[in-house]
């Protein structure tokens, strides 16, 4: 297989660690919310050192005790705005993967048939809503080669290929600075119509 080559993080040792590892990945999706996505997806680099690995362990995080987790993305600077809370997701999803997965991220999408079936998959993950299963689904599809079958549908509109949506189409700065144009106008047209409706 090709080497992966991740621009998310924007920062060399961060994206390689998106890029080698299925549950740095899965978690930077997760904290991709409410902050810049560069920021997002450089916590799980950030918490792999804090934790003294070069990788995260899903069963390590799930047994970490809460209150020292969330002291260790509290940390200045913080992994995320909402430190504490991300930290209590995050440790949702590596029991959730112990659980289910024996802690291996990648089998969530390893033997999915079809690209619903790995939506579902997705969508039953702790803090994954449709949107976050169907961006990180085409981001599986686009940037890792992960692509059961009707896998662009499952995704919808962040499945097409040439747009610039979400973290699935960013491959350095110019498809960032495109992605984030193209949110905050969704932002504006989401305000303009709150705006009519409240008239």
């Amino acid at each position: 297989m090709d080497e992966i080559t991740i621009r998310l993080a924007q920062q060399p040792e961060a994206d390689a660690l998106l890029a080698r590892s299925p549950l740095a990945a899965l978690t930077g999706m997760l904290l991709d919310q409410q902050v810049p996505m560069e920021w997002a997806f450089s916590g799980p680099w950030t918490i792999a050192r804090r934790l003294g690995a070069d990788d995260l362990d899903a069963h390590a995080i799930a047994a970490h005790d809460p209150e020292a987790f969330a002291a260790l993305l509290s940390q200045k600077p913080a992994v995320h705005r909402y430190p504490g809370s991300m930290a209590k997701r995050i440790q949702q999803l590596c029991a959730y993967l112990v659980e289910h997965y024996g802690g291996d991220a990648a089998a969530v999408w390893a033997d999915a048939a079809t690209g619903a079936e790995l939506l579902g998959r997705l969508k039953a993950l702790p803090g994954f809503g449709e949107q976050k299963a169907q961006i990180f689904l085409a981001l599986l599809g686009k940037r890792f080669g992960v692509r059961p079958q009707g896998w662009r549908e499952a995704a919808g509109g962040y499945g097409l290929p040439d747009v610039y949506r979400s973290a699935a189409d960013i491959t350095g700065p110019d498809s960032l600075a495109k992605v984030r144009a193209y949110k905050q106008a969704q932002k504006a047209a989401a305000k303009g119509s709150q705006g009519v409706s409240a008239k």
